[in-house]
């Protein structure tokens, strides 16, 4: 069993708190890391696409007012969004009552959706954690090349062989297009959403051209935001926004867009095994996303993701903003080179970063040129990791 990082901010959201509101892609892991946090605890679980489950809750007061004092763990809630107006009440019943804490644990599958519906419903009474694919703190630095490869989805990432992993991740993709993405009422063609997905592993990293997207699909500019937008909220991929704050300079206003989890790029590309990464033209953009990834889970809450490009060619791949206010100018490349472009330096001096890092495929902690550290991912997750324990 791999132990959740985010286990712990979870259970303590609980504990001060009146609830808390799991969010992450189908099959990431939400349900079993609630069930553990339900283990214990005196604790029911429903799930909402159990037609029993529903059912139970016809009459939600009813059945809640009798487990005052349990927590109550509701599984794909976004499936019965009336019952956030319930929750609401029952909250601030039940603060009157004096009991003010661990009462709610709900887990979504779709972002901006079910934000959207809790938003007024729940503001104040309920934090927001997003449950991503697994990150290498989790699964150990031995394991970056296969947690690579195969991403981070559990099923994925534990197969007996790359063959099984990636038969895995072919499923989820069909079913996602078939099933998933339908039964959130968006009526998208899954052959054209797929070929929309593959088109966005071929450019992982790239800047937002939505204009050769429809082109080369075959549709409007404002279908290609729709499906982006489809991906987004589904958690799938990431838009990257790019830095916005310099009013002086020339700015690329383009976000970049990922797939969030490198396994599902591999899957879209026919790329089963760690050579066939590697001989591949995606493999740059791959690596960049993956480490992407890496470093904003390891971020502390409230951190601030972006990028830097400036139209003279001064370029940072991640920028992180703190809540104190501090900028991380992070580089990423996969090379054995301590070495960073000269864009990178000027960019880092126009914003003023605190830090100047440079993720490289080396297994050595060291010092570069500019105040640029040159470092492995495992040293650059553990320093974020650091802040969050301050």
């Amino acid at each position: 069993m791999i132990e959740r990082t985010l286990r712990r901010s979870l259970e303590y959201a609980l504990d001060v708190q009146a609830g808390a509101v799991l969010l992450g892609p189908r099959q990431v892991g939400k349900t079993t890391l609630a069930q553990e946090i339900a283990d214990s605890r005196d604790a029911v679980y429903l799930d909402m696409e159990r037609t029993a489950d529903r059912q139970v809750l016809e009459e939600p007061d009813l059945y809640l007012d009798e487990r005052a004092g349990r927590l109550v763990v509701i599984d794909e809630v976004q499936v019965v969004p009336d019952l956030f107006r319930t929750l609401r009440g029952q909250i601030d019943r039940r603060r009157r009552q004096g009991s003010r804490t661990g009462q709610f644990l709900l887990l979504g599958s779709a972002s901006r959706t079910l934000l959207h519906q809790s938003a007024e419903s729940l503001a104040g009474r309920v934090s927001y954690h997003e449950l991503m694919p697994l990150v290498l703190p989790e699964t150990g630095s031995e394991a970056l090349s296969p947690l690579w490869l195969r991403g981070g989805f559990p099923e994925s990432f534990l197969a007996k062989s790359d063959r099984a992993s990636v038969t895995w991740r072919e499923d989820f993709i069909r079913t996602y297009l078939e099933r998933d993405i339908p039964a959130f009422g968006l009526r998208i063609p899954a052959e054209t959403l797929r070929r929309f997905w593959t088109m966005l592993a071929h450019e992982q990293g790239g800047l937002l051209n939505a204009a050769r997207l429809a082109g080369n699909l075959g549709v409007s500019g404002q279908s290609v935001a729709r499906h982006l937008d489809v991906l987004v909220d589904l958690m799938l991929v990431r838009r990257l926004p790019p830095w916005h704050s310099n009013a002086g300079k020339r700015l690329v206003k383009s976000p970049r867009v990922y797939i969030r989890d490198s396994g599902l790029t591999h899957a879209l590309l026919g790329i089963e095994t760690l050579e066939d990464l590697l001989g591949h033209p995606v493999v740059g953009g791959s690596w960049e996303g993956f480490c992407i990834e890496n470093l904003i889970a390891a971020s502390p809450r409230g951190t601030e993701a972006s990028f830097y490009r400036s139209s003279a060619g001064a370029e940072i791949d991640l920028v992180l903003k703190l809540r104190d206010g501090a900028l991380w100018a992070i580089e990423i490349k996969r090379t054995t080179s301590s070495k960073v472009t000269r864009g990178f330096h000027v960019a880092a001096e126009e914003l003023g970063a605190e830090r100047r890092i440079l993720v490289y495929a080396e297994s050595r902690d060291v010092p570069g040129q500019g105040g640029v550290r040159a470092m492995p991912l495992a040293s650059a997750l553990e320093m974020l990791t650091a802040l969050q324990a301050r």
